[in-house]
């Protein structure tokens, strides 16, 4: 049980083992960080309103920043993601190593997946290795719900961002185009902070769940049944603790990406990119209330193809598109089999 923070960290350290695992998770959010920073800034560098320096700075900002809003309905999904006598501190171990091996890759090849799934995907791919077995692991309700969004986030993203650019451009069809760009570069400053509250609000989360998960099967396993039922809350230390490594992750940027996604999917302007960010933060923020695991990444690319089909169905790179969206399919079965191959690389040398 949770007695404040410095107790708490001295109850984490002194158990070696699980202060690496608490170490690794903290490493996974900055990861998360890191890759994920271009969801928070390729628009707004996409439609060069700020340049990659600044905009990371004022995305981590953000991110930061929501750790006093939304709840944590998100972390909560994730930390009883598994069932609960399947959840060891080598399982989650596992379950990190796998969503970080997946996050560097698609990194280094310059692929926007999501870190959300990976994440789950590792976790659940390391407990089916524990369990010996692929059914009765998951919890299949929050299972179903991420699988769906899978296919939801980036159609509804989509759907938002391409009804909202066709009501700007209706709106301002009147004015000079050079006026109405010089409007929107200032107005996408507020979107893009809307943007990044809803990226930390739902992705620092996924990584409290991790710790929380951890903790509550170890250091305060006592308090297991209480948590798993809802009638206790972790510590808001682990909430300041996970938004500022994600924030520190993403100042540290992620080029490559913000490449495809704010330049190479479809050229955006201003207006494309202010409606693309509202739309993703209405998404992000709505799900984040909600208490349902969507990736970021998924709704981000859905907003900016809307966009892009306004301008016309040719505007969008659909190559570029349709690869992003194999490695989404590919995210967590891989994941999935990465966390299993550490689960038994682990236990083979404990």
């Amino acid at each position: 049980m949770s007695h404040g923070f410095l107790h708490d960290l001295a109850a984490v350290f002194s158990n070696p083992y699980v202060a690496i695992i608490f170490i690794a998770a903290l490493a996974f959010d900055f990861i998360n960080g890191f890759h994920d920073a271009a969801n928070s800034i390729a628009t707004i560098v996409g439609t060069r309103v700020m340049r990659p320096g600044p905009a990371v700075l004022w995305a981590a900002w953000w991110n930061f920043a929501a750790a006093w809003f939304f709840g944590l309905a998100v972390a909560n999904t994730v930390a009883k993601w598994v069932h609960p006598e399947f959840v060891t501190p080598e399982v989650i171990l596992a379950g990190l190593l796998g969503a970080i091996v997946w996050d560097l890759l698609t990194w280094y090849v310059g692929l926007p997946t999501s870190s959300s799934h990976a994440l789950l995907g590792g976790f659940g791919g390391a407990a089916m290795a524990y369990a010996g077995s692929t059914t009765g692991v998951l919890q299949m309700g929050k299972v179903l719900a991420t699988m769906e969004f899978i296919v939801l986030a980036p159609l509804i993203g989509f759907a938002l961002a391409l009804i909202l650019v066709i009501i700007v451009i209706r709106l301002f069809w009147r004015f000079a185009p050079g006026r109405v760009d010089r409007w929107f570069r200032v107005i996408q400053l507020g979107s893009a902070a809307a943007y990044s509250l809803g990226h930390g609000a739902n992705d620092a989360q996924k990584t409290m769940g991790i710790i929380a998960a951890l903790f509550y099967a170890t250091i305060w396993r006592a308090q297991q049944p209480l948590f798993e039922t809802g009638r206790i809350q972790f510590p808001f230390w682990i909430v300041l603790v996970c938004h500022l490594a994600i924030s520190l992750g993403t100042l540290t940027g992620g080029w490559r990406i913000v490449k495809t996604m704010g330049m190479k999917i479809t050229k955006l302007k201003p207006i494309g990119g202010f409606s693309a960010e509202t739309a993703g933060a209405a998404m992000l923020i709505g799900t984040a209330l909600w208490g349902i695991t969507v990736s970021t990444t998924h709704t981000i690319t859905g907003a900016i193809v809307g966009v892009g089909t306004v301008q016309r169905f040719s505007a969008v790179r659909w190559g570029i598109a349709r690869r992003v969206v194999w490695a989404w399919v590919l995210t967590i079965p891989m994941s999935a089999i990465v966390g299993a191959a550490c689960y038994w690389l682990i236990a083979s040398v404990r």
